[in-house]
């Protein structure tokens, strides 16, 4: 019996490839090593998972070439941040990236108008946040750049908050074949949440304790919300690299404290 042909950006979809686990394995740690051709082939492998994706969106009246094409670009985007240690399936961490970037594009028509004077000050406290950045060589505070704009910290903090996607509390961030997880499901209650101030202490100690550069990686990544990759890039070694530092630092820490 043969596949039904499906023409989605010059692709036919009856011919994709799809990758085992063992494949997606090699082709993940050849491409943690700097290999792009493998990146490539990551891509070429995955456009089945896009695909099924689109199906929970059929429904729209948008042209779903352009869909297919916003999917693959979320398909790119989790190969990238894609770390073998995380002990799940390349599946079902790259779904819901798939998923949201789909959204977003599909959220742009009804997202919520931003007024053009706190686009303007977005655009000029991101510049002024460029200039610094390469000036002092480190990300700067919003205090610094409300200072050289002459602004209120408010105003920076609003304006720049404003050029972010909005994200629903019902985002599925996780599912590995049993009850998923959603967003609403990881924040904090702070009306009901006691906070130690023993466990900051101990936190603050450990923090210290650990090698600078582990320190730098805790920062920046759950901080500043830099992925492996930027922060690979940065100081210079390779994702999976960042990634063992990143590991040891919080092992480190979860022994100190525990």
């Amino acid at each position: 019996m043969s596949r039904r042909k499906v023409e989605i950006s010059s692709v036919n979809t009856a011919n994709i490839k799809v990758l085992s686990n063992e494949e997606q394995i090699e082709l993940f740690k050849r491409y943690q090593n700097g290999d792009l051709s493998a990146k490539e082939e990551l891509v070429n492998g995955n456009l089945k998972l896009v695909l099924s994706v689109l199906k929970k969106f059929n429904n729209r009246s948008d042209n779903l070439d352009d869909l297919f094409q916003v999917g693959c670009i979320g398909l790119i985007k989790a190969i990238d941040n894609f770390d073998l240690s995380y002990g799940v399936k390349f599946s079902t961490y790259s779904v819901p990236m798939i998923s949201g970037e789909i959204k977003r594009t599909l959220r742009d028509d009804n997202s919520i108008r931003i007024s053009r004077s706190i686009k303007d000050t977005a655009y000029k406290a991101l510049k002024m946040k460029e200039k610094l950045t390469n000036e002092l060589d480190k990300e700067p505070t919003i205090e610094m750049i409300a200072k050289e704009l002459n602004l209120p910290v408010y105003d920076i903090t609003n304006a720049i908050d404003s050029t972010k996607d909005t994200i629903s509390m019902s985002e599925p961030i996780y599912n590995d074949g049993g009850d998923t997880i959603y967003l609403e499901d990881q924040l904090a209650d702070k009306k009901n949440t006691i906070y130690d101030e023993g466990d900051r202490i101990d936190l603050r100690s450990a923090l210290n304790k650990i090698k600078e550069k582990e320190r730098y990686i805790l920062f920046s990544r759950y901080m500043m919300g830099k992925t492996q990759m930027e922060l690979s890039k940065e100081i210079g070694i390779s994702q999976a690299q960042v990634s063992r530092l990143e590991k040891s630092a919080i092992d480190s820490i979860k022994k100190m404290i525990t």
